[in-house]
């Protein structure tokens, strides 16, 4: 089986009624256990401490993380509470998608049940993300020199500028990204290979996308490592979504990306991204697709 990390604090309590669907984490965490995918148990990060943290973000915000005194300013543009436990939550999934990384590259295959926090430039967090754990783990990944160069596949249904942002002066560190166009975020950062969708697209045409542009890009980056954010929120009931896909499609975009990699007998490392509305069940199911087709693979 493959390794699946998972630390309790992934999991934080938010004020009643808050619309983040944080409950999925633990959910998501039970599903799979369930499922017989972690017979062994998960992987358990070490959170990632202050120093790590700054080798992608502004060292003051990341103080002000951490000490819990975010200024409200950019508390409102996250739109989560950044108290003590969301701090910790923000830290361990970093740590977390650092550890699957590594996992990855020494057994092929590995994810994170957190991580996918995207929208966290380096002056600060917003979209419901803290600190973004792609960028952190990857630039830790080539300072240590466990590699050289790196592609994010960020499938998530919003751009990911946080990791653009804080990729902008990294040409061995490419992000690819494939959103709704006219979704969040409205000031787009502008990444190495952005492909904006139109609304309501279905399955068929999301993978005809997918698989017209990821191959060559694959083939021709030549990484060592792919960071794969496998948002669900492009499903068809997302509250946040602007596409169509149906569970069906969004297995069927995991396979692809992870079989393309086993192709390339490149090291893939898998975070769960976005995905939102109420139903938490239908949601963490959702992000299980992900680890279902790893370990089909």
């Amino acid at each position: 089986m493959i390794p699946i990390v998972f630390h309790p604090a992934y999991e934080a309590e938010l004020p009643e009624g808050h619309r983040f669907p944080m409950r999925k984490y633990g959910r998501l965490a039970e599903l799979l256990r369930a499922r017989g995918l972690v017979p062994d148990g998960f992987v358990t990060p070490e959170p990632a401490d202050a120093a790590l943290l700054s080798g992608a973000h502004d060292p003051v915000y990341v103080a002000a993380v951490l000490a819990a005194q975010v200024p409200r300013v950019i508390e409102r543009a996250i739109g989560l509470p950044v108290t003590e436990a969301v701090a910790a939550r923000a830290c361990a999934s970093a740590g977390g998608t650092l550890r699957a990384a590594r996992l990855a590259l020494s057994h092929g295959l590995a994810g994170s049940t957190a991580g996918g926090s995207h929208h966290a430039r380096r002056a600060g967090g917003a979209g419901f993300c803290v600190f973004n754990d792609v960028a952190v783990a990857a630039l830790a990944l080539r300072r240590e020199g466990a590699i050289t160069r790196a592609l994010i596949v960020d499938l998530d249904v919003h751009q990911g500028d946080g990791t653009a942002d804080c990729l902008a002066r990294e040409p061995d560190l490419f992000t690819l990204s494939i959103h709704c166009e006219r979704n969040y975020p409205h000031d787009k950062v502008p990444g190495d290979l952005d492909i904006g969708l139109p609304d309501g697209l279905d399955d068929a045409e999301y993978c005809a996308v997918l698989e017209a542009r990821l191959p060559a890009l694959v083939q021709n980056f030549a990484p060592d490592l792919i960071f794969y954010n496998a948002g669900v929120d492009p499903h068809r009931d997302d509250r946040l979504g602007r596409l169509c896909l149906t569970d069906a499609g969004l297995l069927a975009r995991d396979r692809y990306v992870v079989g393309l990699a086993q192709s390339q007998r490149i090291p893939l490392c898998a975070v769960i991204g976005g995905g939102y509305g109420n139903d938490v069940d239908a949601l963490a199911a959702r992000h299980a697709l992900v680890f279902e087709a790893m370990a089909a693979a």
